[in-house]
């Protein structure tokens, strides 16, 4: 059993040199997506590399990809414990637009017990506390109570594109029992939450051309296929009045979810009014025999996420456009595989083609579903810690939103993966204003080492 009372007292003492190691952290500017950042995502990764050896990892070193590096460390002197490898990321989003930021996004700032920086919440500051967590247990004991390996990667942000081939190449390096990410967030301040399901994603570009040149719709319209109005006519074929999805065939693979788990997210008691109030909307919508919950976390959808064509500026111009376009997402569940549902709206779009216009698909943002049951002895063990640093029951639910390494993890190494994270919904990650509750920094030191702990005693 954990000591309890040294751990908290370990964090206690060395609270203000942890975050301010932390903002060392936070202050490199490790923007995947963006070329002019690429050394600074070197520095991110050799950042990494001096704080797990200064935690007391072994074996620290950066591993070359296609892309940017991933970096790799482990613990493995618990002879006969079972072994959790620890995934997270250390590239952030882009800070655009800068105007918006109260405070420099790069230069990490406290206010009102909330730590302001890009990454402080997605995920620098998350993956910072299981170093932490493991550095408090190795200078109290000298040595931990299950196995560990890290692997922080750089390209999280950009859809992790040289990970699964990473993860695919170095299998035997990564062998463990559990794979553990924070990485997600809680119901809700004091509220913490395992997640134990994602749902995935596959998306398309639908191009619609028709003239070789823009129009004027005086002398030609009427008579001229409009590329807007088909595309306009493409899109409204894709669901009903109630968000029904009418691809033939998109339901056909949907993981249907059992009584028992529908009344776990009816216990959870969703605040819908509260929601409708917070992102401003009169009423929702969606599947009937459905809940806002269950639409979100269990159901399919396919959005239109933008339009382009013709002319928006000011004022007016009688022009018959040559071309549109329009980006679509879907978000997909447990059985739902992204090449057949991508297979499915391509024949969808070509049998619902206006006439007069040519179109073309363009395929991007593929990833999996993920599952792991929420009774697995991992995913409770987590509830555990959680509850007793916390003092409240956990709650156990899946997200809406995709990480598509999840469920590449799962694929590959075919691991449980217990999603722990300590985030909050508000804390305006990929947003200007990025920052990370430190309420919920110090307990999920504390929850992190607990589990450890947990992950030792499991069969």
């Amino acid at each position: 059993m954990m000591n309890a009372q040294a751990v908290d007292q370990y964090f206690k003492d060395n609270r203000e040199t942890h975050l301010e190691e932390l903002k060392t952290f936070l202050r490199i500017p490790s923007v995947s997506s963006l070329s002019e950042h690429k050394a600074d995502m070197r520095k991110g990764a050799e950042w990494l590399i001096s704080a797990m050896e200064s935690a007391g990892l072994e074996n620290a070193k950066i591993d070359e990809t296609d892309g940017h590096p991933v970096v790799y460390a482990d613990w493995l002197h618990a002879a006969g414990k079972p072994t959790v490898l620890v995934y997270g990321h250390y590239d952030v989003q882009p800070v655009d637009p800068l105007h918006l930021w109260e405070s420099a996004p790069f230069e990490p700032q406290v206010r009102d017990n909330k730590l302001y920086a890009r990454g402080a919440s997605d995920d620098k500051g998350q993956v910072f506390m299981h170093l932490k967590a493991v550095e408090a247990l190795l200078q109290l004991n000298g040595e931990l109570p299950v196995n560990v390996k890290f692997i922080i990667e750089g390209e999280e942000e950009i859809g992790s594109p040289s990970l699964p081939k990473y993860v695919e190449e170095n299998q035997e390096l990564l062998k463990s029992d559990i794979i553990v990410i924070s990485d997600t967030g809680m119901q809700g301040p004091g509220r913490p939450a395992v997640c134990y399901g994602l749902r995935g994603l596959a998306g398309i570009q639908i191009d619609v051309k028709g003239p070789k040149g823009d129009l004027h719709s005086g002398l030609y319209g009427g008579a001229v296929q409009n590329p807007l109005h088909a595309i306009v006519e493409i899109l409204q074929s894709f669901r009903d009045q109630e968000g029904l999805i009418q691809v033939e065939g998109f339901y056909d693979d949907v993981l249907e979810v059992s009584d028992k788990e529908r009344e776990e997210f009816a216990a959870l008691e969703f605040d819908l009014e509260h929601e409708k109030q917070e992102i401003g909307i009169s009423e929702d919508f969606g599947e009937k025999g459905y809940s806002f919950v269950e639409r979100t976390w269990i159901r399919p959808t396919l959005e239109v996420n933008g339009i382009t064509g013709g002319f928006s500026g000011e004022g007016i111009k009688t022009v018959l456009p040559a071309e549109a376009s329009t980006k679509i997402t879907c978000r997909l569940v447990p059985n739902q595989d992204p090449d057949d549902i991508v297979a499915k709206l391509k024949a969808h779009v070509e049998s619902h083609k206006p006439k007069g216009v040519t179109v073309e698909i363009s395929e991007f943002d593929k990833g999996k579903p993920f599952l792991t049951p929420y009774d697995h002895p991992a995913i409770q063990a987590a509830g555990r810690s959680y509850e007793k640093v916390y003092g409240v029951p956990t709650a156990f639910t899946r997200m809406g939103g995709s990480i598509p390494i999840v469920a590449a993890f799962d694929e590959i190494l075919g691991l449980p993966v217990v999603l722990m994270g300590f985030g909050l919904a508000s804390e305006n990650f990929h947003a200007p204003n990025e920052h990370f509750h430190l309420e919920n920094f110090d307990k999920g030191l504390r929850v992190i080492s607990d589990y450890l702990y947990q992950v030792a005693e499991l069969d």
